[in-house]
């Protein structure tokens, strides 16, 4: 199968799992989840699906159990879905993109202020030799005049 096919159904399996979570799946431990991606290999043999979950890490453990519990219906239903000669098999992986962008806007905070203190810091500065200390083509022929 072609790499496009694999990011089409892969892009419907994203789909599929989220109105699945939201509709069929009543376990009362899934928390506020949310599946920002699904990957799924060449052969379209496995499915990786990736989901964040609003909360402290109490309820990502406990979305983790509900899913791992959810998953032989969701991988039923995916497969009735899509209609496959093989259904995928599903696994499911905690998205550490809220923490990491959390982590770059920290970064990006401290380089603005580090900015600002060598922007406030060279205000008032002024150069240490002179003004324009490089020789200009105009300078060389006063020179040789001498």
């Amino acid at each position: 199968m072609g790499e496009a096919r694999a990011k089409q159904l892969a892009d419907r399996i994203q789909v599929l799992v989220a109105e699945l979570l939201e509709r069929r799946v009543k376990d009362p431990r899934l928390g506020f989840v949310t599946v920002t991606d699904a990957r799924l290999t060449g052969d379209l043999r496995e499915a990786s699906i990736f989901y964040t979950v609003y909360g402290d890490e109490q309820a990502r453990t406990s979305t983790a159990a509900a899913l791992e519990s959810a998953k032989g219906l969701i991988r039923s239903e995916v497969g009735k879905a899509l209609g496959l000669r093989h259904t995928p098999s599903v696994a499911f992986f905690l998205d550490a993109v809220p923490e990491t962008a959390g982590h770059i806007e920290e970064l990006l905070e401290k380089a603005r202020t580090a900015d600002a203190e060598v922007a406030k810091s060279a205000a008032g500065a002024k150069p240490a030799g002179d003004a324009d200390p490089y020789k200009r083509p105009h300078d060389e022929d006063t020179d040789e005049d001498d």
